[in-house]
């Protein structure tokens, strides 16, 4: 069972994340890591009439390629948690309806990725299930629409905004038999410091992201140095600066060791997505199609996945709230111990 050090549950039977998937679009087919994706359809409708439809295609697709590496079927998982930005969890609910499964719902918004693995992870340390999945999705058509404004509608972006990810990742976790292991999880609690532009997602979350990392380092006695790859998802150009400056005044120094998955999903000058990527879709790509596969191979010992979420609501903005944001982490190893 895990071992509890303050928010950091340490998962003593470390469970194995079986398999992976990754699905993108046009844009990610343009950027740095296209190669490491499992697909990428050039038509970003992915065949469906609307956004939604579109986005849960990408749920599917995701979670039918991982199913298939690891050579199982959707009876043979136990439950699967799941989520995404829009409102209900649409591309979840209707993307993964099909399934079977006993499907746990989750919202944590740029953050559900690693929300969703670590409950996967936790059910199979518990023994509640041999086999889980954790999966998300964005589309950026479909965010714009709810978050922001119709793509008819051509408005500016400004230097700080960033560009939800058209994409989904899906990993399976089962019993301790292969890397990446899950070693650790830290769950993030809610930090509001004012921010109001809902434009500037990255300054919103990085105090999120900032506290989780803390709290990690303090419930372990660990050090950043222990760490090939600290990997952010996703502060984008503002966030990823101002979350070096906050650990740095307390002594941890992340250079050389931090990524953003919003920097690395794009090149953020050729590309113009201004401050870089977002998305639900943008940590869950960047996990399964190149972080994880790097353990798998073990390129990369130990990395700490922590992605972050600005828990914005379109209504409350518009009310003049601000915006908190939350943070979880997840410890993934190429070795148990």
């Amino acid at each position: 069972m895990a071992k509890r050090l303050g928010h950091t549950l340490i998962l003593e039977n470390t469970p194995s994340v079986l398999s992976f998937g990754a699905v993108g679009s046009k844009k990610e087919s343009e950027g740095p890591l296209a190669g490491y994706f499992d697909q990428l359809c050039p038509d970003s409708t992915m065949g469906e009439q609307t956004w939604e439809k579109a986005e849960c295609r990408l749920q599917k697709d995701a979670i039918n390629i991982a199913l298939n590496k690891a050579g199982l079927s959707p009876g043979e998982l136990q439950y699967i948690f799941a989520g995404d930005l829009l409102n209900q969890c649409t591309s979840s609910t209707y993307g993964l309806r099909d399934l079977g499964v006993p499907f746990v719902g989750l919202y944590g918004a740029c953050s559900t990725m690693a929300e969703s693995l670590a409950l996967a992870s936790l059910f199979v340390e518990g023994g509640f299930g041999e086999r889980t999945a954790a999966i998300t999705s964005s589309h950026f058509c479909s965010a714009e629409r709810q978050f922001r404004f119709p793509l008819e509608y051509g408005g500016q972006r400004t230097p700080t905004s960033q560009w939800t990810v058209t994409g989904s990742g899906a990993a399976i976790v089962g019993q301790k038999s292969v890397p990446p292991y899950v070693r650790g999880v830290t769950i993030g609690t809610i930090k509001d410091m004012g921010i109001t532009d809902a434009n500037n997602m990255g300054a919103a979350m990085a105090p999120a992201a900032a506290e989780t990392l803390k709290q990690f380092f303090r419930d372990t006695n660990m050090a950043p140095d222990r760490f090939q790859l600290i990997a952010t998802g996703d502060l984008g150009k503002v966030g990823s600066a101002l979350l070096l400056e906050l650990m740095e005044r307390e002594g941890w120094k992340l250079e050389g060791r931090h990524a953003d998955c919003g920097l690395l999903i794009y090149d953020a000058e050729k590309q113009q997505v201004e401050a870089g990527g977002s998305g639900c879709g943008c940590s869950a790509a960047v996990l399964c199609s190149y972080i994880l596969p790097a353990i798998r191979r073990g390129e990369l010992k130990d990395v700490l996945f922590m992605a972050t979420g600005a828990l914005m609501s379109t209504t409350a903005v518009q009310q003049g709230e601000s915006i908190p944001g939350i943070a979880h982490l997840v410890w993934l190893s190429n070795t148990e111990r």
